[in-house]
């Protein structure tokens, strides 16, 4: 049996013991994100090799998906977009951080949202080799890992003084969302890098309050958008817009974050 139809068989298992129903969406995404041990699985078959994994991950999740919500639309970073009929869209980034991934930093997470025509609804981030899962939607808002289950609530820091910030790279773009970053990266109390999606789990966590990014695709950052809302945070564009079709990001912990820092970030937003 080869990798991929061991990781199909797995995760199908651990689906069927939470008797999935294919007429019931919430009780598929319920089983899909209490079961993402798949991937620890396939960390241990594929090693290091991003691009096998990356791809195999996927074709596992969209057979799935296949089987169970066929109507469904189907949104990922290796194989685009497929079609449906029923109005949701999956969003999948089954290794988010490649340059964590090939390093052997467990800052790499699975990203997957169910989404409509007006945003993500749920999301799962996901890091299988800590084991720690980060849930959010559908009255849903809840972390599960080593230290067991809790739930996920924002913190309330009141200015940015007091705020701790994260972006993935220093340059964060272009010279432009780099300068940016850098006007809100002046006024806070820490600034950090290279988390990936990792730095979106903390926040929702309450460790962190900002997330600033640029350059994104939707399947980076809708299970964030998710998980984030759910905890409380807000996460918009640059202007202030929803930002689940990517680009220019800024993820905030509550509100007053959230002013403080699009006041400073919108005259680098892209041009509308």
């Amino acid at each position: 049996m080869n990798e991929f139809e061991l990781i199909k068989k797995y995760f199908l298992r651990l689906s069927k013991s939470n008797k999935v129903e294919s007429s019931s969406t919430t009780n598929f995404i319920r089983s899909v994100n209490l079961n993402m041990q798949i991937f620890e699985l396939f960390g241990r078959s594929f090693s290091n090799q991003r691009v096998i994994a990356d791809r195999g991950a996927e074709k596992a999740m969209r057979s799935l998906l296949s089987d169970l919500r066929p109507d469904d639309a189907v949104l990922g970073e290796e194989y685009g977009a497929s079609s449906g009929s029923s109005g949701l869209t999956w969003v999948l980034d089954p290794i988010d951080g490649t340059r964590g991934f090939i390093t052997g930093t467990p800052t790499w997470g699975v990203l997957i949202a169910l989404s409509d025509d007006t945003g993500p609804l749920f999301g799962v981030i996901d890091q299988p080799f800590i084991g720690e899962r980060f849930i959010g939607g559908f009255g849903v808002s809840q972390y599960k890992g080593p230290l067991g289950n809790t739930g996920l609530t924002t913190r309330a820091t009141a200015s940015l003084a007091q705020s701790m910030l994260y972006t993935t790279f220093p340059e964060v773009g272009t010279e432009r969302d780099r300068l940016g970053f850098k006007a809100v990266a002046d006024q806070v109390q820490l600034v950090r890098y290279g988390m990936d999606c990792y730095a979106y789990a903390l926040l929702a966590l309450g460790q962190i309050d900002l997330v600033i990014e640029a350059g994104l695709n939707a399947y980076d950052i809708q299970a964030p958008i998710a998980v984030i809302q759910a905890a409380g945070g807000i996460v918009t564009d640059w202007h202030g817009r929803p930002a689940h079709n990517g680009g220019q990001a800024l993820a905030a912990a509550n509100a007053a974050c959230h002013a403080a820092a699009l006041d400073l970030l919108r005259p680098f937003a892209d041009p509308v």
